[in-house]
Parts: structure tokens; C-alpha cells; sequence
């Protein structure tokens, strides 16, 4: 296996999230508070979605069928005409940042988090919240603020993992917002009482299998440098059913945080990206749980789309758009 960069092209924003929208068409969030179609060549112009929009970076991106919906550090979620690339209603969402929209596989409910530590699920169509999920610490041990960064529906959909900085994954009952079940990923959260009473890390993204047995978290390592994310890339393997951690892989050759996540449709592989102050990709060997490939990359990447048949992925993030093939 290897990577192949088929096309780059250079930006001059920051670009947090991407998605595609109906059509195939390539949409990022951006660092300017706006959603823009783009073409990952540079080529043609950019088109940028019109409406009030956010006031921060556009730190979530996900397809509703026809409908985008975004999601900012300004708090709000926007509803978005895909085709029209026009504004359809706005909505006040968390009480702190936004770090994730993710969409169920049947298009229906629209899943946030926040650094309000709260999970809420929208009517995908008409922006209703439908409930609201709570189980994650406001603070860590170390009495600073938690983040709650990621979550991800299974396949099926009934079932919804979120995630935050001290390591704690709590899978929800999608329909009733029960949980049922909790794990951490202690690893992947580092405190500094000395140089600078700082907490860093997290878990950053998560994936489920396409079987729906194993779910992986990603993020860093214990980080020695905590100025430069200076720690390795980790991921961590649970049966979530029965909490059990399964493996832990971290990076030799790379380092940094694992944004994004994205497993191959037939189960054969993980994807992971994301990176310090350079970027990162990997390959894992889902039979062995062995990493395949790690490899700096162009740019600290936020975000990627895989496509369906899995042998090439989009990435954004650090002032650029990267295509890859995956062979």
C-alpha cells in the first residue's frame, strides 16, 4: 500500500471541515466563518455559500441529502441549500464552541458536540432538537475546563460515540439517549504541572468498523513538548460492546494529533490524518491492528472525505487542499 498526492492546491484561509455535497462537489468549512464549493485543482472559482453565515471558524461540515449543515466556534448551526448554495435558517446550538456536526447514515439527525460538554441531536430537516445527551465531566482531574471533540454514528445508526480530552468515550442509544456503555483512552491525555499547568490531547476522532464491533479512537500520545503537540500519533482499538481495549498503536516516524478518521468499506484498512505542525497520514491493517503506512503529509490536515470506492481521499486543513490516492 502507499500514497500517491494526485493534486494540490494552496489556500490561503485555514479550511477546518469539508464535505460533498449532492452532486460530488467539494464544500469546506473555512477559518473565515464561511462554506465554499471548491475545486481541489485551484482551477475554477471559488463559490461561496450567501447568507448571514458564521462569525468564527466553520469547524463542522456534513450532508443532510440535499441540505449542508455547518457548524461553528461561534456556537451557531447553519442550515444550508446544497444545490442553491443559500442560507436556509440559523440556529443558536451550544453554549461554547462547536467542534463536530456529524449526520446519521440515514440522513435524518444531525449530531453536535460542544465544549459545553453537551451532545445534542437535530431533526436533520427541520432543525428541531430532538435530545440532548450529558455524561461527560466539565472538568478534568486536574480541575481545568474539558473539551468534548468528536462523535460518530455506527453504521446501523441506533448507536452514537462521543469523546473528550481526558479520554473518556461514552457510547449513547441513539433513540432513547441512554448509555450503553463507557470506556476511556487514558493514554491519550497529557498533564503538565510544572512548565506550564497545562492539559493537552484528547481523543480527536472516532471510527466505528463497518461491522459495528469495534469502534477506534484517535489523538496523541503522552506529548513531551506540549508547545509543538510534540507526541506521537496513537489510536486506541475497543470492542465496545465489552469496553475492551483490543490494541493501542502509536506512530514512530510521525507525530501529532489524529483529526480524522475513516475506515475501507470492506473493513481491510483505517485511514487516519491529521498532524503538528506538519501534517500526517497513516494506514492501518485492520486484521492485525499493525500500522501499514505513516508518512508526513503537505499540511496539518482537519478533514478528509474518502471516496466510495476507497482509493483516494480529500484532505483539507493548513492553508491547502491535498488529493491522494490509496493503492
Amino acid at each position: 500500500m502507499k500514497f500517491t498526492e494526485l493534486k494540490r492546491s494552496a489556500r490561503k484561509e485555514i479550511l477546518f471541515s469539508v464535505a460533498e455535497d449532492e452532486g460530488g462537489a467539494l464544500c469546506v468549512g473555512t477559518s473565515e466563518g464561511k462554506v465554499v464549493r471548491t475545486d481541489p485543482s485551484g482551477v475554477d472559482p471559488d463559490a461561496v455559500f450567501q447568507g448571514e453565515a458564521h462569525a468564527s471558524y466553520v469547524t463542522g461540515l456534513a450532508r443532510a441529502g440535499s441540505m449542508l449543515i455547518s457548524g461553528s466556534y461561534d456556537r451557531h448551526l447553519v442550515w444550508w441549500d446544497g444545490a442553491g448554495s443559500r442560507q436556509l435558517f440559523r440556529k443558536s446550538a451550544h453554549d461554547k464552541w462547536i467542534r463536530k456536526v456529524t449526520v446519521s447514515p440515514d440522513g435524518k439527525t444531525v449530531a453536535t458536540v460542544a465544549d459545553d460538554m453537551v451532545c445534542r441531536l437535530w431533526d436533520a430537516g427541520t432543525g428541531t432538537l430532538k435530545a440532548e445527551l450529558r455524561g461527560h465531566e466539565p472538568e478534568t482531574p486536574d480541575h481545568y475546563p474539558s473539551m468534548l471533540f468528536t462523535c460518530a454514528f455506527n453504521p446501523a445508526g441506533d448507536l452514537l460515540a462521543t469523546a473528550d480530552k481526558v479520554g473518556r468515550i461514552i457510547v449513547w442509544n441513539a433513540a432513547t439517549g441512554a448509555i450503553a456503555k463507557s470506556m476511556d483512552s487514558p493514554g491519550m491525555y497529557t498533564w503538565d504541572p510544572i512548565q506550564r499547568r497545562h492539559s493537552i490531547g484528547g481523543v480527536r476522532s472516532l471510527a466505528f468498523s463497518p461491522d459495528g464491533r469495534t469502534l477506534v479512537a484517535g489523538g496523541i500520545g503522552k506529548i513531551g513538548n506540549i508547545d509543538h503537540l510534540a507526541g506521537n500519533a496513537r489510536l486506541e482499538v475497543f470492542d465496545w460492546a465489552s469496553a475492551k481495549s483490543l490494541a493501542v498503536i502509536e506512530t514512530g516516524q510521525v507525530k501529532g494529533l489524529v483529526n480524522r478518521m475513516a475506515f475501507h468499506p470492506g473493513g481491510k484498512w483505517l485511514l487516519g490524518a491529521g498532524g503538528d505542525n506538519k501534517g500526517l497520514h497513516l494506514l492501518v491493517n485492520c486484521g492485525t491492528w499493525k500500522l501499514e503506512l505513516e508518512e508526513p503529509c503537505a499540511f496539518h490536515v482537519h478533514d478528509f472525505v474518502l471516496s466510495p470506492t476507497a482509493d483516494r481521499y480529500t484532505a483539507v486543513g493548513h492553508q491547502g487542499i491535498c488529493v491522494q490516492t490509496i493503492a
